[in-house]
C-alpha cells in the first residue's frame, strides 16, 4: 500500500505564509481531490510532496520515508504541475522518449502504450503545437507511462471538452480500481465531481 502523510507542514515566504500547519494522511486506491482558488497553495503543497521545494517545518512521508532525505529523486510517483512543457518541435513520442531516458525504466513500447491510454496516436509524426486539451493528454501520458503508484495531477482536465473529461475519469477511476493513490488538485468540486462517489475532497 502507497502512502503520503503531512504532518505540521508549514511553508512562508519571508512573512508570507504560504501552507499553514497541514496534516492529512492518503492511501492507495483511492482519489483525492485538492480543491481551491488561485493562490490557495494546491500547486504548492504538491511541490513539496514531490521534493521540488522544502518546508519551512513539518515533515512529509511518501511509503514512511521523509521526502527530502538524502535528495533522492521521489520513485513510483507521476505528476503533471501546472502546465505540461514540451519541446515543440518533437513529436508525443519523441519527447515522452528524452523524459523517459532520464531514469531507463521502461522501452518505446510502454511509451506508445501509454500514449494510447489518453486517446493520442503514438506513431504521429506531428510537432508538439498542441491545443491545451492534446498538451493535457500528452501530460498525462507522461505521468502514466512508468506505472507509478502515485499520481499528482494538478489540474488535468484543463482544456478538456466534455467527452475527453469524461474519458480522462474513465481512465483515472481505472488506475484507482489498479490500486494507484491519486490526487487531483482543481478550482472547484464541480470540476473534478464528475467521478461522483469516486473522491474524497480535501
Amino acid at each position: 500500500m502507497s502512502t503520503i502523510e503531512i504532518k505540521n507542514l508549514t511553508k512562508r515566504y519571508g512573512e508570507a505564509e504560504v501552507l499553514s500547519n497541514i496534516n492529512m494522511k492518503l492511501e492507495s486506491g483511492k482519489i483525492y481531490g485538492l480543491v481551491g482558488r488561485n493562490g490557495s497553495g494546491k500547486t504548492m503543497l504538491m511541490k513539496h510532496i514531490l521534493g521540488f521545494v522544502k518546508a519551512t517545518q513539518g515533515t512529509i512521508l511518501i511509503n514512511g520515508k521523509a521526502v527530502g532525505e538524502n535528495d533522492d529523486m521521489q520513485e513510483n510517483m507521476g505528476a503533471i504541475i501546472e502546465n505540461p512543457g514540451f519541446l515543440p518541435e518533437y513529436s508525443g513520442f519523441t519527447n515522452l522518449k528524452l523524459l523517459a531516458m532520464i531514469q531507463g525504466k521502461i522501452k518505446d513500447e510502454q511509451i506508445k502504450d501509454a500514449i494510447r491510454l489518453v486517446g493520442l496516436d503514438p506513431e504521429s509524426k506531428k510537432a508538439v503545437k498542441y491545443s491545451l486539451g492534446m498538451r493535457q493528454r500528452l501530460g498525462l501520458a507522461q505521468a502514466l507511462m512508468e506505472n507509478p503508484d502515485i499520481l499528482l495531477l494538478d489540474e488535468p482536465l484543463s482544456g478538456l471538452d466534455n467527452d475527453g473529461v469524461q474519458e480522462m475519469w474513465k481512465l483515472f477511476l481505472k488506475q484507482k480500481e489498479d490500486g494507484k493513490l491519486i490526487v487531483l488538485a482543481s478550482h472547484s468540486k464541480e470540476d473534478i465531481g464528475t467521478g461522483a462517489g469516486a473522491t474524497k475532497f480535501i
